[in-house]
């Protein structure tokens, strides 16, 4: 599956679908005005609360990154700074309830994108059983970072 030339026409129409999704998404964020690695703090900050150094790693960036973007949450009252109280010297990332509706207003936004171009679709089956595809990958990727960060440790 990993060769290009060998996994034939369908699986790189698959991927590049991926990027134009991606620009879709874009668009949706910002019609509530979160770009994309915000969507993506405010997303993993609904697991629970989390170090820095643990949501860069979380999301595959560099702590920098995550700092610079969670800088703009804590800004706009998305995301809250707290100590955490096992180590004192340790600040740990909370989403607030602004943060809550922000994530949902952007789940909806990109839901309803969605909708609109999968109304183009000749089975509206093809749509839901995308979706579920793509929430698939959703594990598969979490199951990849497990395995990447247990691998380092």
């Amino acid at each position: 599956m990993s060769d290009p030339k060998s996994a034939g026409s369908s699986s790189s129409d698959g991927i590049r679908a991926v990027a134009r999704l991606t620009r879709q998404v874009e668009k949706a964020l910002g019609t509530v005005e979160l770009t994309l690695p915000q969507f993506r703090v405010l997303s993993t900050l609904e697991d629970g609360s989390n170090a820095s150094s643990v949501l860069a790693q979380r999301l595959a960036v560099s702590a920098p990154s995550v700092t610079a973007v969670v800088d703009g949450l804590v800004t706009r009252g998305y995301v809250e700074r707290e100590a955490d109280p096992d180590d004192r010297r340790r600040l740990t990332l909370r989403l607030t309830r602004a943060g809550e509706s922000a994530l949902r207003a952007a789940d909806t936004a990109m839901l309803e994108r969605f909708d609109r171009v999968a109304a183009h679709l000749d089975d509206p089956a093809t749509a839901t059983d995308a979706l579920g595809a793509l929430a698939v990958w959703n594990t598969a990727l979490d199951r990849f970072f497990e395995a990447r960060s247990a691998a380092k440790q």
